[in-house]
């Protein structure tokens, strides 16, 4: 029992090491190319410092996408750096069985997956929503001017509003609010040069203009400043500053309940909360996928070739990552095929190689 445990954290120790060596490369070299991309941006608002800090905030959301990628690669060059010291051999003839094997590389995996899953939720959001909260400062830009070209709607029950600029401090520019009746007619429209939340959890408005409707009668009002109650806050236009990808999984669920209350689109964010959920498990897949190739012979080349092909599946799963959430949205999947498939198709091959490996 002890001989397994030594054997255990060995191997544990190998695989950590590997793939945290290879997470480090991969998180300078990303964030050399960050960098230089930010570097175009540097004016006397724009300084070198900003760049600088814009990137480091960025690194949270890198390690969160690169982890199973290490995972695989790293678990790679562990295999076949004891491949080619004849410790798998060793170890396979003294009577170890691949699921054995296989149980310890789940172990380092799980605590990869932890790692990501933690990343993605503590991490991620707040330093990508600060990052670009510096950015958009120092830019002297809008946090959200999109959607369409009027800028961007929201429906909030029987109203539907219009936002033309979203700020960074989540104050707002040139609002408009159409409010309809239980009849689905026109009811009122409010104007408003700018809104900030206050504390009390409502809207303060500055310059209002509300053109009321009552049948054939119209009635315009100028203000200096009203109130606004509506279930729009800052944390729900936080999502205009964080990719879907990046929010937390509460902040999504949260948000794709307010557009399901309101009878919009919620595929993206589903497929959202599903891949928060199954991505951090691609590091279980990447290890069973990786084992087959420390069983593989060594030849010359053997280990840089090994190398490479891990590289190449880390680009391909990536790619498949995007390619079905995009292909989920666009031809209305299933939100959970559309999370998993890559990794499914991933789990498939891992089986199919082990079983080739076991029967040779």
């Amino acid at each position: 029992m002890f001989r397994l445990n030594l054997y255990q954290r060995y191997l544990m120790r190998e695989t950590f090491a590997a793939v945290f060596l290879v997470l480090l490369a991969f998180l300078v070299l990303f964030s050399f190319f960050d960098l230089i991309n930010e570097l175009r941006n540097v004016n006397k608002k724009y300084l070198l410092g900003h760049a600088v800090l814009t990137v480091a905030l960025n690194l949270p959301g890198l390690i969160y996408e690169l982890i199973p990628i290490a995972t695989l690669i790293g678990t790679l060059y562990a295999l076949s750096t004891l491949a080619r010291h004849s410790e798998i051999a060793v170890l396979r003839a003294s009577g170890l069985a691949t699921s054995e094997l296989l149980m310890t590389l789940f172990r380092a995996a799980a605590m990869l997956a932890l790692l990501t899953f933690l990343v993605g939720e503590a991490l991620v959001p707040f330093t990508e929503r600060l990052g670009n909260e510096i950015r958009a400062k120092a830019l002297s830009e809008a946090v959200a001017q999109q959607g369409f070209t009027s800028g961007v709607w929201v429906k909030d029950g029987r109203s539907f509003i219009n936002i033309r600029t979203v700020m960074p401090d989540s104050s707002l520019r040139k609002l408009r609010i159409y409010k309809f009746d239980q009849a689905n007619a026109l009811e009122s429209v409010t104007d408003a040069e700018e809104a900030r939340f206050e504390s009390s959890g409502e809207w303060r408005l500055g310059g209002v203009v509300r053109t009321t409707l009552d049948g054939e009668v119209s009635r315009v009002e100028k203000l200096d400043g009203s109130t606004w109650k509506s279930s729009v806050t800052p944390a729900l236009l936080a999502v205009l500053m964080v990719a879907p990808e990046r929010m937390t999984l509460l902040g999504l669920l949260n948000f794709t309940s307010h557009l399901s209350e309101n009878r919009q689109q919620t595929e993206r964010y589903q497929i959202a909360i599903w891949k928060k959920v199954v991505y951090p498990l691609a590091a279980l897949v990447m290890v069973a996928l990786a084992l087959p190739f420390g069983y593989s012979h060594n030849r010359v080349g053997g280990v840089s070739l090994k190398i490479f092909a891990g590289v190449m599946l880390g680009i391909l799963f990536y790619a498949l990552n995007g390619l079905f959430s995009n292909l989920g949205i666009i031809n209305a999947w299933p939100p959970f095929a559309s999370a998993t498939a890559p990794s499914a198709l991933f789990l498939l091959a891992a089986v199919a190689m082990l079983w080739w490996v076991e029967r040779r």
